[in-house]
C-alpha cells in the first residue's frame, strides 16, 4: 500500500500532525475523524453532475448512520435511501421527513412492514413479489393512499447474478397485485452492484433500463441506484459523475415527459471524508520487514470479503523532508487482536516507525464504523467531526460495559432454576 504524493498532499492539507495529536489527546485513540467541509464539497459536486430538473438525491445510509453526518446530507437538500427499518429510524431521528426517505430493502416480516408504513415512508421498492404482496395485504388497513410502489430490477445481463430483484416476466403479476388494492406500480429501481467504478457499467445500460421501465403502464419514477464506487486506489479509475450525469439527464429528457429520477449515492459520497487515526504500540522486525502493531483492529473497518480490504495508510513521517525513498520499508500494519488476519495493511511502504507514532487509515467513511464489530471483545472507537476549523464529538467511545449490554446477569447456579419448577437446558 504505497501512499502516493496525491494522497500525502490531500491528507496533510486536511489534517496536520498537530491537529491529529490534539484530537487523540482530547478524544483518545483509535478515533474516527470526519471532515464535514470535505463531505459538503463532495455532495455539491455530485449534485451538480446531474442536470435533469426532476432529480432527487437520497443518501444510502447503510454506509454510515451517524446522526450528525445524516444532518449534513439533509441540510444539503438530500433525502435518505433506506435498506432496513433501522436506516429509516436513524433518518427520522436526524430530522428527515418520511416523504424524503426511499425504502429499497429485502425480506421484511409483517411487523416490520407495518412499522415502515406507520413511519410514513411513501416510496417503497420491493425485491420480490412476496414482499410486494405482503405490502398490499397490509395497505388496505391504512387510510393513506399516497404510496408509490416500485420493483427492484433483476436482469442478469445488466444487474449480474443477484438474489435481489424481480424479473421483467414477473411484471404482469406485480401489476395485478397492486391494482387489486387500488394502487399503481409506478417505479423501477436499478442497482448495478456494490462499489462499481466503471462509469460505462451504468451509462451503457441506461436505454435498456428505461425501455424496461416503460413496460410498467403507470411508470412515474426511475430509481437509478446505488452501487457507485469510490477510488480507494487513488491512482486508478474513479467513477465519472459528470459523464454519468450528462448521459442519464439527456436520455430521460429525450422521453418528453416528466419522470422523477432518484439517485442513491452512498460510498461515493461519504467514503473520502473520514480517516481512522491510531497509534503505534509495538514495532518488531522480521528480517527487512517491519511489523507494526497499532491500537485498533480490522474489526473497525468494513468486512474485507464484502467491501474490499484496501485502504491507503499514511504517516506524517512520510511528509518529513528527511524522508527519502531508500528510508522506506516493507511494512505490515497489524491490529490489536490475535486474529490471524488482523491486518490493517500489508506490504505498505513506510518509514521506520516508533511506539507513539500516529498512523492514518484513509477513506473509511463508508462501511467503517457502520460495519465495525465487537469481534474479540474490543469496544468501538469514538467519532469526531471537523467543521470550520473546530472539532466536536459525535459518538462517544465505548468502554467494556458495552459488552454486557442486554446480557442477563444471574449468579445463581445453572440448575437452581429446577427447584422453582424450571427445567435445566439439555
Amino acid at each position: 500500500m504505497v501512499s502516493n504524493n496525491f494522497t500525502q498532499n490531500r491528507f496533510t492539507f486536511l489534517l496536520s500532525r498537530e491537529v491529529a495529536q490534539e484530537l487523540l489527546s482530547t478524544y483518545g485513540s483509535p478515533l474516527y475523524v470526519y471532515d464535514g467541509d470535505r463531505l459538503r464539497e463532495t455532495i455539491e459536486r455530485i449534485t451538480k453532475a446531474v442536470s435533469y430538473p426532476h432529480t432527487q438525491f437520497r443518501f444510502a445510509s447503510v454506509t454510515n448512520g451517524n446522526i450528525a453526518l445524516l444532518k449534513i446530507f439533509r441540510s444539503s437538500g438530500w433525502g435518505l435511501h433506506a435498506n432496513t427499518p433501522g436506516d429509516i429510524y436513524l433518518g427520522l431521528q436526524a430530522g428527515f421527513n418520511p416523504s424524503e426517505i426511499v425504502y429499497s430493502g429485502s425480506n421484511l416480516n409483517r411487523t416490520e412492514m407495518l412499522q415502515v408504513l406507520n413511519w410514513g415512508v411513501t416510496i417503497l421498492n420491493f425485491d420480490s413479489l412476496a414482499q410486494l404482496q405482503l405490502c398490499c395485504e397490509v395497505l388496505p388497513k391504512r387510510t393513506e393512499k399516497n404510496i408509490r410502489l416500485g420493483l427492484r430490477l433483476n436482469m442478469p445481463e445488466i444487474t449480474g447474478d443477484s438474489r435481489i430483484g424481480v424479473r421483467p416476466e414477473e411484471f404482469c403479476d406485480a401489476i395485478a397485485l397492486t391494482r387489486e388494492v387500488g394502487l399503481k406500480l409506478s417505479g423501477l429501481h436499478f442497482y448495478r452492484g456494490t462499489g462499481t467504478n466503471a462509469t460505462a457499467a451504468f451509462t451503457q445500460v441506461i436505454d435498456t433500463v428505461i425501455a424496461t421501465a416503460q413496460q410498467l403502464p403507470d411508470w412515474e419514477y426511475l430509481d437509478f441506484g446505488g452501487g457507485f464506487g469510490y477510488p480507494y486506489h487513488h491512482n486508478k479509475a474513479a467513477f465519472d459523475w459528470e459523464m454519468f450525469g450528462a448521459e442519464l439527464s439527456e436520455r430521460i429528457t429525450r422521453l418528453g415527459r416528466k419522470i422523477d429520477l432518484v439517485i442513491e449515492p452512498g460510498r461515493a459520497a461519504i467514503a473520502g471524508c473520514a480517516t481512522l487515526l491510531a497509534q503505534v504500540v509495538s514495532v518488531k522486525w522480521q528480517g527487512e520487514k517491519q511489523i507494526v502493531g497499532v491500537d485498533t483492529t480490522v474489526a473497525n473497518l468494513s468486512v474485507p470479503s464484502v467491501h474490499g480490504g484496501y485502504r491507503e495508510i499514511f504517516t506524517w513521517k512520510q511528509a518529513d523532508k528527511s524522508s527519502i525513498p531508500h528510508s522506506l520499508f516493507t511494512t505490515d500494519i497489524c491490529g490489536n487482536t490475535t486474529y490471524s488476519r488482523d491486518y490493517l495493511g500489508k506490504n505498505c511502504q513506510l518509514p521506520a516507525l516508533e511506539i507513539g507514532d500516529i498512523i492514518a487509515i484513509l477513506d473509511v467513511g463508508a462501511y467503517g464504523y457502520a460495519m465495525s464489530s465487537h469481534f474479540l471483545h474490543r469496544p468501538k472507537p469514538a467519532e469526531v467531526l471537523l467543521e470550520n476549523g473546530t472539532h466536536r464529538l459525535i459518538r462517544q467511545r465505548e468502554d467494556y460495559s458495552v459488552l454486557l449490554t442486554n446480557q442477563m446477569l444471574d449468579s445463581s447456579p445453572l440448575f437452581k432454576g429446577s427447584q422453582r419448577g424450571l427445567l435445566p437446558w439439555r
